[in-house]
């Protein structure tokens, strides 16, 4: 038998397990743990339970990234994906490198086997068996080696799949962001020109509002310039220089006028003197709304007018026609409103006689007093204090302040807060100066609200008389109402 000496297992070793390249990368650094089970098989060690493989782990890692997917935001799994085809470069890579060191590990076992084979026909018979079994062990190595070639091979299909995968979903990825950005931008942009349609709105709406309120400013302004000049108007100091101002000119006027009066009398009496006539009688007065006519006598031998029969009549500057007016039949008579424009002629009858005296001209009217008025039309409502003389054809002795109200739509007559009479405009009513009455005439006037009720009622002044008899016909002609004295309707054709 031959001996197997120290030296000759150094060359076998020497010989079998020739110098590995510096090159090489193994993929452990120990070798593989295995068993040899019955009938000389091989059986797998089961390793550490925690240590997984690479498909276990990648496919783990595809179950995390698919599961992530619908709860990460896009650009996280956009860097997700990132990773991914990172790790599956790093996976191929990897799979390369075992692959290079499962080359090594085949001519690494062919060398052994080659070892194991010439050393079969060198040892003894007593080792051949223990040869053998190496030469057995080295082929099942061999085979486990070619069957995890396999695995790997399979692995590494897989994982140029997945990385594939993951390239595409990562450049997928990539598209959805640039979409998601895109569609931002657009969104930021319509929100942008969306806040600048509003700032433009706002700004318009600003300025019209300046313009509408710098407007309404100025109409402001204009209403109170009004106002003032308004209140200025009735200031008591400025309507008394007012009225002194009217007074004088009114006393100017009654001058002229009872001096035109004079010349005119003085040509009729000289005209009648030479056309032989007798002269009784003449109307003294100013012929202007705001006084009174007086029947005067002018000779000696004249009639007392008491014994006469007396009537008033208005002429018709224009077409000559005569009205009578009803109640006038005293010696006193004060023109009112109706009276402006017309020529007044009186009657008088004595003993079958007839006399005859007429007004100079028309009646003029009263100085101020319809722009007096027309301030008054623009107030719903104008007061006057008046007394009540009559009542009914019944004298008043009680010279108590009454206030008589003249309204759009009424009249009304009180004292203090007790009503006397309160009457709608109708056709029923009456309104117009007192025919006769004195030297007061020209204050007063009569007022019958309805059939059974009646007054006479005494002003402050002429102008608040015959303001008020012009404002009362006003309202009641807007309400398609003539208001008149007794019988004027049928000679104004009412």
């Amino acid at each position: 038998m031959t001996r197997v000496s120290r030296n000759f297992s150094d060359t076998v070793e020497k010989e079998a397990l020739p110098a590995v390249s510096a090159d090489v990368i193994f993929a452990s650094s120990r070798f593989p743990n295995y068993k040899i089970g019955a009938y000389n098989h091989i059986v797998n060690v089961k390793g550490d339970p925690k240590v997984l493989s690479m498909k276990e782990i990648v496919a783990r890692e595809t179950a995390l990234l698919l599961e992530q997917q619908n709860r990460l935001s896009v650009r996280d799994l956009a860097n997700k994906f990132e990773k991914g085809l990172a790790a599956a470069a790093k996976l191929s890579e990897e799979a390369r490198l075992r692959e290079a060191a499962s080359l090594e590990k085949h001519v690494l076992l062919k060398k052994l086997r080659d070892a194991l084979e010439s050393l079969k026909g060198r040892v003894a018979e007593r080792n051949k068996d223990d040869v053998e079994e190496a030469i057995a062990m080295v082929e099942a190595l061999a085979v486990q080696l070619t069957q995890r070639e396999g695995e790997l091979i399979q692995e590494k299909t897989e994982v140029k799949k997945l990385a594939t995968f993951l390239k595409q979903a990562s450049e997928d990825a990539k598209k959805l962001v640039d979409e998601e950005r895109a569609f931002a931008r657009a969104e930021i942009e319509n929100a942008r020109a969306a806040v600048q349609r509003v700032e433009e709105a706002l700004q318009e709406k600003e300025q019209m509002s300046r313009a509408s309120g710098k407007q309404d400013l100025e109409e402001l302004m204009k209403d109170v310039q009004e106002a003032r000049r308004i209140k200025m108007l009735h200031r008591p100091s400025k309507v008394m220089d007012m009225e002194h101002e009217l007074r004088a000119l009114r006393v100017q006027l009654a001058e002229k006028s009872k001096h035109s009066l004079l010349l005119q009398k003085e040509l009729a009496r000289s005209k009648r003197v030479e056309e032989n006539l007798s002269h009784l009688y003449e109307l003294d007065g100013a012929e202007v709304l705001g006084s009174y006519l007086r029947i005067k006598p002018c000779s000696d031998i004249a009639p007392e007018l008491s014994k006469c029969a007396i009537q008033w009549y208005r002429i018709s500057s224009e077409g000559g026609k005569k009205e009578l007016i009803s109640g006038a039949r005293k010696s006193v008579y004060a023109p009112e409103p109706f009276d402006v424009g017309r020529i007044l002629q009186v009657e008088i009858i004595y003993d079958g006689q007839l006399i005859m005296l007429t007004t100079t001209g028309a009646i003029d009217p009263a100085a101020g007093l319809g722009n007096y008025v027309e301030a008054l039309v623009r107030k719903h409502d104008v007061e006057f204090n008046v007394v009540v003389t009559q009542m009914n054809g019944v004298d008043q002795p009680s010279e108590s302040i009454h206030v008589l109200h003249v309204g759009k739509m009424r009249m009304k007559l009180r004292k203090g807060k007790a009503t006397i009479a309160k009457e709608y405009y109708s056709g029923s009513m009456q309104l117009c100066g007192v025919r006769g009455g004195g030297n007061a005439a020209a204050q007063a006037l009569f007022w019958q609200a309805k059939k059974e009720f009646s007054v006479v009622l005494a002003f402050e002044s002429e102008r608040d008389r015959n303001a008020a008899i012009m404002l009362a016909r006003r309202f009641a002609f807007d309400c398609n109402i003539m208001l008149a004295g007794p019988d004027d309707r049928a000679s104004l054709g009412t």
